[in-house]
């Protein structure tokens, strides 16, 4: 027995390490195929939350005007984003990049998120700040509140706008700002904003019509769909990008990189290169589902299709949700359960399990055994 523990645990020992060296193996490979000028970078499957490419991932650092994805996705989700009101003063009085707003004028919310999405407008964020929370400051608690919320533990923000000079508590990660614009892409008024290479508003006192142009020039590249550029003295140049090909969508952030332009598209070829179609199928024999009469229903139990790396396909599992009987009638095509796909314990998809075919009202003969069977369920709780 005591060998068999031995041969048991210098077996796994042998396999850890093998792990272990593989894996350190993968990412060698993946820097030494891939060279970029930034001081942090990753390629993120917001989709499956796989990490394809990753430079420094975790290290705090400043982030310019990436910062204005959080800004922007608090601001979309507000109510009346649409109704005209006359921005707050002193709040459009700063320095850096602006959307052109003065003393008195009208504007919109959704006015200010294209303000802030497109040329960066440090006016946009302050504006929209304290028409949102009645201060700056009380945006900014909204703002890491948020943060917090959606587990990202390296970032803290000080302001709307990202203007950083003046602090050290400013600060991002590749890998947290990563997870923010996927967050950010699933709003589709954000989308549909910063996938905009320009975009003719009216606003003003009184108002009149102006264009504001997008400062992503990856835009022009094909199959690039957004999201948001940064500079300042301290975080250097900051980008934030996502990409679509076969649909697939992939995010790339770079901090602190002098090449950005290129090393995205380049960190997008790479990303692709990993990335396959697969079809994820629930374990055989999960979908079994009965009436209360002891009739057994066919159950279509939809395939998931996606992109990810053959390494997460072969971890994916499926969880199926089914009641422990149905009563008849059922039609095809009703909703009888759910079958959620996950990647290492994260939900990456979910579908709805639905009756294949027509299952008629019990016989006569048969309602008492309905009977009997919900005086046991009222009985047993079940």
């Amino acid at each position: 027995m005591r060998r068999d523990r031995l041969g048991f645990f210098a077996g796994a020992a042998v396999l850890a390490m093998l792990m272990i060296f593989t894996l350190s193996t993968i990412g060698a490979k993946a820097e030494s195929q891939v060279q970029i000028s930034a001081k942090a970078a990753i390629v993120y499957n917001g989709s499956t939350g796989e990490v394809l490419f990753e430079k420094n991932a975790d290290e705090p650092l400043p982030m310019a005007s990436t910062t204005k994805i959080m800004s922007a996705l608090i601001v979309l989700e507000q109510d009346g984003l649409d109704e005209k009101f006359t921005v707050d003063n002193a709040a459009v009085m700063t320095e850096g990049s602006s959307m052109g707003l003065r003393q008195g004028d009208k504007v919109s919310l959704r006015d200010l998120a294209c303000g802030m999405l497109l040329p960066s407008g440090n006016d946009a964020a302050n504006a929209a700040a304290v028409r949102v929370a009645g201060s700056i400051d009380g945006f900014v608690e909204l703002m890491n509140a948020r943060a917090e919320k959606l587990g990202l533990e390296n970032t803290h923000f000080v302001t709307p706008s990202g203007l950083d000079d003046y602090t050290d508590d400013h600060y991002s990660t590749a890998r947290d700002m990563a997870v923010l614009a996927a967050e950010a892409m699933k709003n589709q008024d954000l989308r549909d904003i910063c996938g905009l290479q320009r975009v003719k508003l009216e606003f003003g006192d009184p108002p009149y019509e102006r264009w504001l142009v997008n400062t992503n020039k990856l835009l022009k590249n094909h199959g690039i769909t957004g999201i948001k550029t940064g500079f300042t003295d301290k975080a250097r140049r900051c980008l934030v990008s996502s990409c679509m090909r076969d649909g697939c969508e992939l995010i790339c952030v770079t901090l602190n990189d002098p090449d950005d332009w290129k090393d995205h598209m380049t960190l997008f070829d790479y990303g692709f290169s990993q990335v396959e179609q697969v079809k994820l199928y629930p374990k055989e024999g999960e979908t079994e589902l009965m009436t209360a009469d002891g009739r057994r229903v066919k159950c279509k139990v939809p395939e998931m299709v996606t992109a990810m790396t053959a390494e997460g396909a072969a971890r994916a599992e499926s969880r199926v949700y089914l009641p422990q009987f149905i009563y008849a009638p059922v039609k095809n095509g009703d909703k009888v359960g759910e079958i959620v796909y996950l990647l290492d314990g994260k939900e990456i998809g979910r579908r709805d399990i639905t009756a294949a075919e027509d299952i008629s009202a019990p016989a006569a003969e048969n309602s008492f055994i309905i009977v009997i069977f919900r005086k046991f369920r009222q009985f047993t709780g079940l």
